[in-house]
């Protein structure tokens, strides 16, 4: 059976009845399954790497593993073309706040996959100094494929899951497609790096906290340099 085939059946809706000598030529469908089954074989995923995993990745885009079977052959340089981010590599503390700020520049509908141990979760540096424990903690993640690092193989498979997710959407469902008939969803807060990563909405809240309990004032409030800093700790 050809990919044509497989695909035409798939698409097909079997509980309304066609003609056999049409079914070859005719496919009785959804809105929201023809929609579906566009988008999930024509993904773009953006074009970046963190770590080892990169090079799997790579690897599976080579003509030995065919990417464009699945229509996901296209990476895109630029998050403002792409729906798909795929996390390929230890995320560091550091690097989380690019990530982030590349997640929120990608237009909608758009998805996360993990590539990898530590995108899941941290891998063999979890609980590192300067490692994130699993990207998921700042952007929402899709799909998961795990290893160290992941084969090829894996990462396909993994591509063919987030299909069958996309394949599973509906638009007569909002909470199915957040996105469809609604304006732009928020952005995450970028995080900001400090003795270990925060959320910028407590930011705030933390250098209050902090000046509340300082005993000695800093240099630049002995000189009247910071004159509202030092108005807060009195």
């Amino acid at each position: 059976m050809s990919n044509d085939e497989l695909d035409l059946r798939e698409l097909h809706n079997p509980d309304i009845p066609v003609p056999e000598e049409m079914q070859s030529n005719v496919a009785i469908t959804s809105l929201s399954s023809l929609y579906n089954w566009g988008r999930s074989r024509s993904i773009w995923p953006m074009l970046f790497g963190l770590a080892c995993c990169a090079i799997e990745m790579i690897a599976t885009a080579a003509s030995r593993y065919d990417l464009s079977r699945f229509g996901m052959e296209v990476m895109r340089a630029t998050p403002r073309q792409s729906d798909l981010m795929i996390v390929s590599g230890t995320v560091t503390k550091k690097m989380i706040v690019p990530i982030v700020r590349l997640y929120n520049q990608m237009p909608e509908p758009k998805y996360v996959l993990a590539m990898g141990a530590c995108a899941s979760g941290g891998g063999p540096f979890k609980e590192g100094y300067n490692v994130v424990s699993g990207v998921d903690k700042y952007v929402p993640v899709d799909v998961y494929v795990p290893g160290c690092p992941p084969t090829p193989q894996a990462l396909l498979h993994g591509l063919i899951m987030l299909q069958k997710k996309i394949e599973q959407q509906h638009l007569g469902v909002g909470a199915s497609v957040p996105w469809y008939g609604a304006g732009p969803s928020e952005s995450i807060p970028v995080p900001v790096l400090g003795p270990d990563v925060i959320d910028p909405r407590h930011a705030e809240l933390f250098r209050r906290e902090a000046l509340k309990g300082r005993a000695t004032p800093t240099v630049a409030e002995a000189l009247g340099l910071n004159p509202e800093a030092a108005a807060e700790t009195k």
